[in-house]
């Protein structure tokens, strides 16, 4: 297998982090280090790969408090979409970060687009589908028949919109116009909890009823 998938389980809200490797090159992108550096970096030296990419599919801080380590240890450039930039170092993220007892991120080093083409190599390419509605610039990652969701779109539920940024009309368009347009089989990984497929939250995900169907 060419492309290989871990996730962990890290921080004290369980954010599933994840490392997204080509076993043949050796490289990989980590994906929402909210936590657990020394774990992360624990698995990646394991495989033997090294890291080329950090992305963030939104600035919470619990989404990102490893970003410093892993990127120290790796020197890897930190991406996030551009709506959520500013957010990563902003002062109530700082506070969250904190009171979690975890770091707060550095600035990122590049500003991703919606229906942008992030090439680890010729074999894993990451599209950006730009998701707002749980935050600004909250994004998917689309890559062969695998979308990670950070927290637009659980299993069985969806993202929280109560957050400054965040816009319950602007999370109904996402889903319904980026991800519920995929083939059913798409398996999706979220940013909390287990995964899903497209198919079964487009039929039976019980916080869709109701004007997203």
């Amino acid at each position: 297998m060419t492309v290989e998938l871990e996730s962990i389980c890290v921080g004290p809200l369980e954010v599933n982090c994840y490392i997204v490797g080509c076993t043949e090159h050796k490289i990989c992108a980590v994906i929402d280090p909210g936590d657990s550096s020394t774990r992360i970096l624990k698995i990646v030296e394991e495989k033997g790969w090294k890291i080329k990419l950090i992305i963030n599919t939104h600035g919470h801080a619990d989404h990102s408090g490893a970003s410093a380590k892993v990127k120290l240890a790796s020197g890897a450039p930190i991406f996030i979409h551009k709506g959520d930039a500013e957010m990563l170092t902003h002062e109530a993220m700082s506070d969250m970060a904190a009171y979690l007892g975890i770091a707060p991120s550095p600035p990122a080093d590049e500003l991703l687009e919606d229906g942008q083409e992030l090439a680890l190599c010729e074999h894993l390419t990451f599209k950006v589908l730009h998701t707002p509605g749980h935050s600004p610039g909250g994004v998917c990652l689309l890559f062969g028949n695998n979308l990670i969701t950070g927290d637009t779109l659980f299993r069985m539920t969806v993202g929280r919109t109560d957050l400054p940024g965040g816009s319950f009309a602007a999370l109904k368009d996402s889903i319904m116009n980026k991800i519920f347009p995929l083939p059913p089989e798409t398996v999706i990984y979220p940013g909390h909890g287990d995964s899903s497929t497209v198919g079964n939250e487009k039929s039976y995900n019980p916080f869709l009823y109701g004007g997203f169907k």
